[in-house]
């Protein structure tokens, strides 16, 4: 199978030691989202495990620890973006921090499998299309030979960032406006040496050379691992989304990093106590299992194999 780590949060920034705790006893337990006594035994083994998918927007306690996942193939979905506290509250300095960080990265596991991702792209009095040509081409420099790929995509308003969002005052992004934008994002990029695609985007930017790309990528899986993986299209995501099918290990509302477009998280509360709840050493990510959890051991197998495998839920 494929494991995502994580849409729901982000684990390489907040609860990796719980991660390689999880990795070392070869399982971990995830609640299903709509019903959350019932905890899914999810083996973490290479012989199960094709590939692994990071998404962070800060992997610096992951990277002392890389020797630790030598027995997984692994590929980082790494957010960088040029955005301000004001919008992504707690992350360190991009200039200092960050983009050093993604180059020590780039160079333990190589270009192809540390991915850049430049979304949610949005304007505001401050952030202008301007400023974001700007900022994308100051930081594609500093990133040129660590990454072959740059994942973009435009905010998507859900009712939890639409709120989070009102106080920078966005603009709407006109379907011409985002096409030009992203044409531009494209040729700065291509002058580095990498290709542009887009992440579950309904806007066609073909015509920029810009492809829908797949954050779960399949395809790159099987080329890493050098053989075909019998894998199948996600469900339960956005129509637009091409990832592959994959389990999850996150859990929603977990994530203090506050940024305010992001989706994962809609209950300042509920992430208070959840933070509250977390135990490394558990193999849940919140709490402990009690009497009332139901634990499902479902079938699980390597993609390598052509059988069929349950999907993400």
């Amino acid at each position: 199978m494929l494991l995502s780590v994580s849409r729901r949060t982000d684990i390489p920034a907040w609860y990796a030691d719980w991660f390689f705790r999880r990795l070392a006893e070869g399982f971990a337990l995830v609640p299903s989202p709509r019903a959350p006594h019932r905890l899914h035994h999810i083996p973490l083994n290479p012989d199960v495990v094709d590939g692994i998918v990071f998404w962070t927007k800060n992997p610096l306690p992951m990277l002392p620890r890389l020797d630790e996942l030598e027995n997984h193939l692994t590929v980082f979905q790494f957010t960088l973006t040029g955005y301000g506290p004001e919008v992504e509250p707690t992350l360190p300095d991009k200039d200092t921090v960050l983009i050093p960080a993604f180059q020590q990265l780039s160079r333990k596991l190589g270009p192809r499998r540390v991915i850049w991702r430049y979304d949610p792209i949005f304007c505001t009095r401050k952030y202008t299309e301007e400023w974001h040509l700007a900022r994308f081409e100051q930081i594609a420099h500093h990133l040129q030979g660590y990454t072959e790929t740059c994942v973009i995509s435009f905010l998507d308003e859900y009712q939890g960032t639409r709120t989070r969002m009102r106080p920078l005052i966005p603009a709407a992004f006109d379907p011409q406006a985002a096409a030009r934008l992203a044409r531009s994002l494209a040729a700065i990029a291509a002058g580095c040496g990498m290709r542009v695609q887009s992440c579950a985007e309904a806007l066609d930017l073909e015509a920029a050379g810009i492809v829908h790309g797949s954050c779960v990528d399949g395809a790159l899986f099987e080329s890493l691992l050098g053989q075909p993986l019998y894998w199948s299209p996600a469900k339960g995501q956005r129509p637009e989304c091409g990832c592959a099918a994959s389990v999850d290990i996150g859990t929603y509302n977990t994530c203090p990093g506050g940024c305010r477009y992001c989706y994962a998280n809609f209950s300042p509360g509920q992430i208070t106590a959840n933070r509250a709840a977390h135990d490394p050493r558990s193999p849940l990510l919140v709490g402990w299992p009690g009497p009332q959890d139901q634990i499902i051991h479902s079938s699980f197998s390597s993609l390598r194999d052509g059988q069929l495998r349950m999907e993400g839920f």
